[in-house]
C-alpha cells in the first residue's frame, strides 16, 4: 500500500480479497481471517479498505441493504467494465457481460447526454433460482 506502513494484518487483508474472487462484506473478511487464527479489529478492516479503496486496488459496492458494502479487488480484473445484477432474495451479485448494455450505454450518452459509471451500476432483481422458487 502506497505511502502507508504495512503489517500482517494489512497484508492479510489484501490477500484475502486478491485470492478471493468474489465480492466481500468487512464481516467476511473478519471472520475468515478470525478463523484463520489471524488476529484483526474490525476497524482496522474498514480503515484498510478503504485506503485500498482510494488507492484503486478495490472496488466498495453497497450491498443494497443500507448497512453494509462489499468488497472487490480490481487491480487485474475488469470488474470496473460491466454492470452487476443483485438478487434481492439471495442475496448473490452477479458480473453482468451484455452487449445489449453497451448499445443502452451508448443511446444514453448519444441522446441524452449522460455518461454511465457502468461498473458502479447494479441492477436489482431475482436471479435464477429465486425466480423459480
Amino acid at each position: 500500500m502506497r505511502g502507508e506502513y504495512s503489517t500482517k494484518q494489512r497484508e492479510a487483508i489484501l490477500a484475502f480479497l486478491c485470492d478471493n474472487s468474489t465480492h466481500s462484506t468487512a464481516s467476511e473478511i473478519h471472520k475468515h481471517l478470525r478463523d484463520s487464527g489471524i488476529s484483526v479489529g474490525v476497524a482496522t478492516i474498514y480503515r484498510t479498505l478503504d485506503r485500498l479503496e482510494r488507492d484503486g486496488i478495490v472496488r466498495k459496492m453497497s450491498t443494497g441493504d443500507g448497512k453494509s458494502a462489499c468488497y472487490q479487488y480490481i487491480e487485474n480484473a475488469k470488474c470496473h467494465e460491466h454492470f452487476h445484477l443483485k438478487c434481492t432474495g439471495c442475496g448473490a451479485l452477479i458480473h453482468l457481460d451484455c452487449h445489449f448494455l453497451e448499445e443502452m450505454e451508448a443511446h444514453i450518452l448519444g441522446e441524452h447526454g449522460f455518461q454511465i459509471s457502468s461498473g458502479r451500476t447494479v441492477i436489482y432483481g431475482l436471479c435464477q433460482s429465486c425466480t423459480k422458487k
